[in-house]
């Protein structure tokens, strides 16, 4: 084994570039199955983990969380599908998101998922008017996503806590306990709160997980709702910049148990769900790129790769007021000394097309390898793919020492197939 290669589960990043090609993914599932099991082993039984598919719905993915007993927590149709041919049961998975369809939702309905996760009173109505229509004897299962009033610091994306599209003002709930209790159709087991995403300290998710159980009691205590299931969120997050840290999942975990403890003293039975996307997929991706091209140009040093931001458009910094790098490595030469800086860019015509900037390295030449560390999560279907017509990479799954096509990059008729050719 060659010590100054990147390897993933003894495999060498060169002999994956040979065998699939570049730009790829690749997911290490050995490096996902540490993060599970540091949450799964220190929580309490009584809290179910949802992998969010948002963060990488690579039906292989999904399909390894599941065999490692997480549910899912899916936001569309496609992901509704993904997870149930992945194997999740249809009683471990959550369907969220602020605008959901009449398919979508009677799609919900036939599959007898363990809930919807209702984010408005007007949606609460159209479902329990479509499953009249089912003729379902029984309810069908649902959360009142609320939009607690207190805020979360330290997130990388608010997601409550103010005016939002998500979920449901608690002011609102409380004042809706005839229109509640009027539904015929519908069976509201629970309450839903996300607040906010890429927490770093322990303390906040702590902090979030307080707030919105006491904000279920009460609401519970309101409206004489007995509580099956609390999903208070979850948004641990991955340190992916100089001078972060991820969060401390010893010191996280026992103040979640704590939580959950207090709260189920006066809330015997109750269930509860963590959500984990990001956490579980992130650390195990790398982006692998080949260099084509190192020119210069007005003093700065460039390298143009086979891929860019259309399949990371992370590393953008979308988001962020100041441009950050994700770790970038030259693979095939690990460990050599970093004696310059290049800006590292992809094959796209625009400037923003930057995966890092002035990013220290060692010498870089035509066909290096390059790797973007900590690509896992929100990596093909978070970026746009399709930009100039090169389509989506291929992805790669390493499973016990074994590399798995998992997706095939897209060919030319892939693109092209769905479009119509008008005689004109």
């Amino acid at each position: 084994m060659n010590e100054h290669e990147f390897h993933v589960q003894g495999l060498a990043v060169s002999a994956l570039a040979e065998e699939f090609g570049t730009p790829l993914f690749v997911y290490d599932t050995d490096v996902v199955g540490a993060a599970y099991r540091r949450l799964r082993e220190g929580l309490r039984p009584a809290v179910d983990i949802m992998y969010s598919l948002k963060a990488n719905p690579n039906i292989s993915v999904c399909a390894y969380l599941r065999s490692l007993g997480a549910g899912a927590e899916v936001s569309s149709e496609a992901e509704l599908v993904t997870a149930l041919r992945a194997g999740v049961a249809p009683c471990d998975i959550i369907f969220l998101g602020p605008g959901k369809t009449r398919r979508e939702l009677r799609a919900c309905i036939r599959a007898g998922i363990r809930a919807v996760v209702c984010e408005s009173l007007g949606e609460l109505r159209l479902l329990d008017s479509l499953a009249a229509e089912a003729g379902d004897a029984g309810r069908v299962p649902v959360m009142l996503r609320i939009n607690p009033g207190f805020s979360a610091p330290g997130s990388g994306l608010a997601m409550g806590g103010k005016p939002r599209q998500f979920g449901i003002d608690t002011d609102t709930v409380r004042r809706s306990r005839d229109e509640l209790s009027a539904l015929r159709h519908v069976r509201i087991t629970g309450i839903h709160a996300y607040v906010g995403t890429r927490f770093l300290r322990h303390e906040h998710v702590v902090h979030n997980t307080r707030g919105i159980l006491d904000e279920a009691a009460r609401l519970a205590a309101d409206l004489a709702l007995p509580l099956e299931t609390v999903d208070f969120g979850g948004g641990v997050g991955v340190a992916y910049f100089d001078n972060e840290k991820d969060p401390d999942v010893q010191e996280l975990v026992s103040g979640v148990n704590e939580a959950v403890d207090d709260f189920s003293r006066n809330h015997p039975g109750c269930r509860f769900i963590m959500e984990a996307g990001r956490w579980l997929t992130a650390a195990a991706g790398t982006y692998v790129v080949r260099a084509l091209d190192v020119k210069e140009s007005m003093g700065e040093s460039f390298v143009v790769a086979d891929g860019g931001t259309h399949h990371h458009m992370a590393a953008v910094g979308v988001g962020s007021f100041v441009r950050r790098n994700f770790p970038i490595r030259v693979l095939n030469r690990l460990g050599q000394p970093t004696t310059a800086r290049y800006t590292v860019t992809g094959p796209l015509c625009t400037p923003n097309d930057v995966l890092g900037k002035r990013v220290e390295l060692p010498v870089v030449r035509p066909g290096d390898l390059l790797g973007v560390a900590c690509s896992g999560a929100y990596g093909p279907t978070a970026s746009p793919g399709r930009f100039l017509s090169h389509g989506y990479p291929a992805e790669v799954l390493v499973h016990q020492g074994r590399a798995h096509l998992v997706r095939r990059r897209d060919t030319v008729e892939d693109l092209l197939s769905p479009q119509r050719l008008v005689e004109l």
